[in-house]
């Protein structure tokens, strides 16, 4: 590739030809501010809060450092009395319109227009005040709420819904001052067809979008005496939840927050991957019931809410392909509600259960239809990995002076294979690794060819003789390809994982939000990924099938992988919804 020479700030560095100057800024190790900019999503320069001065021989002018390209011996300066005062009448003006309701605002310190207007001493926001167009919070979803009070148009939750999950619920309403930000008609959101995957909600760069927070109920029942309160965490949190607390993208904090939330005061703290376990015994069993006996093939995995509701609007003629069984999180709860609840003596409707997710559609789950083996809802609330944050700040708890402590037992005991189910890949792995040790007696662990981050990855293993060709993908605009070729019949995997969110579960719409500034330059997903890839290799035990307390749980309830009972409180059905239809 053709380079060529720039001067940044005085600093001379060579960049490939085509590169930005945002680009190329970063590379000198000078940050340009962005409030649109998405790399390879919403590359618009829009917000114009990445204006740069350059000098191209004719003097220098400001450009859109974002999608101006570099030139040979092009001089850019990125913070210059001109760019400087460019920004900050910019910021002036997006605030003249903006609900500066900063002090309450679920946003408030982790706001990068917050930062953005600290950062170039933006002191009056009242310079520009003028009429403001004022809208009705739409709290028509089960899992969100849109405050296009606060909205700066940036149009990033549009991108990201139309172009990374191939939706489009959401566009551009009316034009120039009147515009906002809305679904077709007028519609609330919750009259779309949305999955309620939150991706949205990861990219905002203020409090416009935000998951419905239920730490308030989950208090309540905390406190109130007649109530036993499970919670359960999923494998990613884990690897995400201390980013609410200062600590670097990829730290592990297992056993800090099992002390979190016994401090919160849970009578119990289990580890959804027990559940994960769980799931992996249940589905291993389908997918080798469906191999051996003709069933339908390719068998989809069925633990990511969202992609089970986009198969369910958009590819209804593909739901038995569906994996019957329930996710981890509904098979805790209702595993929770029937057994456990039996051993301890606990009248299923005064147990209640909370999970933590990083997951915003677990919200939507778990007031689907068939998700109460126990005569009541398998999970009472699912919480977000921020709204866990949040709890903590709330209750003084000094989170990164916690001691580490383990979850309690049984149904905190796990393995390797399910602390993965966070990644995309993960679940295909953990099934494989029971699904060849069920045909072979043999164990095997590492399989690299369904890790990463790619959009689409396939794989064919030799398993007893027999040829199993898998396909992993997240992101549902990749979904779509793989289901395009089921429905042409062009498919010829047996098994395939999907999952909602990019990279799974890691960088689930729950997730801490992480600055546009460092996601357009660091993969998240992939550092998440590594906590939980890096735990499943010091585990003892890395096989769904040897854990002990899944061993005991069907000998004592489940009688074996597959049976009646199982079924009857570990799967679930589906529901053909039209498109615009909750």
């Amino acid at each position: 590739m053709e380079n060529i020479t720039v001067k940044i700030n005085g600093v001379e560095l060579e960049v490939p030809k085509g590169t930005t100057v945002l680009e190329a800024a970063h590379m000198a190790g000078f940050e340009i501010p962005t409030l649109c900019y998405m790399k390879e999503i919403n590359e618009i320069g829009a917000c114009r809060i990445c204006v740069t001065e350059v000098n191209e021989g004719r003097g220098f002018r400001l450009v859109a450092g974002c999608v101006y390209p570099c030139s040979n011996n092009m001089e850019i300066l990125t913070s210059s009395p001109k760019v400087i005062e460019s920004r900050k009448r910019t910021l002036e003006l997006i605030l003249s319109t903006h609900d500066r309701k900063c002090l309450s605002c679920v946003r408030s310190g982790n706001c990068e227009l917050q930062k953005l207007a600290k950062d170039y001493g933006v002191e009056d926001a009242t310079v520009y005040d003028g009429v403001k167009n004022e809208y009705e919070v739409d709290n028509s979803a089960p899992h969100m709420y849109r405050d296009n009070n606060k909205c700066i148009l940036c149009r990033r939750c549009v991108a990201v819904c139309a172009k990374t999950q191939g939706i489009g619920v959401i566009g551009a309403n009316e034009r120039g001052f009147k515009t906002y930000i809305g679904s077709a008609f007028d519609m609330g959101l919750g009259e779309t067809s949305c999955v309620s995957c939150g991706q949205c909600i990861a990219v905002c760069p203020v409090g416009a979008l935000s998951e419905k927070d239920y730490t308030k109920e989950v208090m309540a029942a905390i406190a109130d005496p007649e109530k036993t309160v499970l919670v359960q965490t999923a494998p990613a949190v884990r690897a995400g939840l201390g980013e609410c607390f200062g600590n670097p993208i990829g730290t592990n904090a297992e056993g800090k927050m099992a002390a979190a939330l016994r401090r919160l005061g849970f009578d119990k703290v289990f580890d959804t991957d027990f559940a994960a376990d769980l799931t992996i015994m249940e589905e291993a069993t389908e997918f080798l019931d469906r191999f051996s006996n003709g069933g339908t093939l390719p068998l989809i995995t069925s633990c990511s809410p969202g992609w089970i509701k986009f198969c369910e609007h958009y590819y209804p003629d593909l739901l038995d392909h569906l994996s019957s069984c329930k996710s981890p999180q509904q098979m805790f709860g209702a595993t929770a509600k029937t057994y456990y609840a039996q051993k301890m003596g606990i009248d299923p409707k005064n147990l209640v259960m909370v999970s933590i997710m990083p997951c915003t559609a677990k919200k939507f789950e778990i007031g689907r239809p068939d998700q109460n083996a126990a005569g009541v809802p398998d999970v009472d609330y699912a919480l977000t990995t921020r709204e866990l944050g949040r709890m903590i700040e709330r209750a003084g708890i000094l989170f990164n002076s916690l001691p580490e402590e383990k979850f309690d037992d049984p149904l905190g005991i796990s393995t390797g294979a399910a602390v993965i189910f966070g990644a995309t890949g993960g679940v295909m792995e953990a099934a494989l690794r029971t699904a060849v040790y069920t045909l072979t007696g043999e164990n095997v662990t590492d399989l690299p060819e369904v890790r990463g981050t790619k959009d689409i990855k396939e794989a064919t293993y030799d398993v007893a003789g027999n040829k199993v060709k898998v396909i992993v993908t997240s992101g549902l605009a990749n979904a779509r390809k793989v289901l395009d070729d089921i429905r042409a019949g062009k498919c010829d995997a047996q098994f395939i994982e999907i999952m909602a969110c990019p990279g799974g579960c890691v960088n689930g719409g729950g997730q801490p939000q992480v600055p546009m500034g460092i996601r357009n330059f660091v993969d998240i997903r992939e550092e998440r990924a590594k906590v939980l890839y890096n735990l499943d290799k010091s585990m003892p035990l890395r096989q769904s099938h040897e854990n002990p307390a899944i061993k005991k749980v069907y000998e004592e309830f489940f009688e074996k992988p597959g049976s009646h009972k199982a079924h009857e409180v570990l799967h679930t059905s589906y529901v053909k919804r039209k498109v615009n239809e909750i």
